[in-house]
């Protein structure tokens, strides 16, 4: 069974663990380092959205 919260490049980590911060800031979820179990799955979402949406912001920018 693989773990779906494994970095690709494990490398990465802390630069995916910013990226997750700085999401959370801009949608004004109070995201803390470690367990984060009192957020709500809209919450969650709204960190995970914004992730998916400044990433494809970056790669619309790089195709042009």
């Amino acid at each position: 069974m693989s773990n779906k919260n494994k970095a690709a490049i494990p490398e990465a980590k802390n630069a995916l663990n910013r990226f997750k911060m700085e999401a959370a800031n801009e949608v004004g979820v109070d995201l803390k380092e470690g367990y984060n179990g009192h957020l709500t799955a809209k919450e969650a979402g709204a960190i995970g959205g914004q992730m998916v949406k400044k990433m494809i912001q970056e790669c619309e920018k790089n195709m042009k």
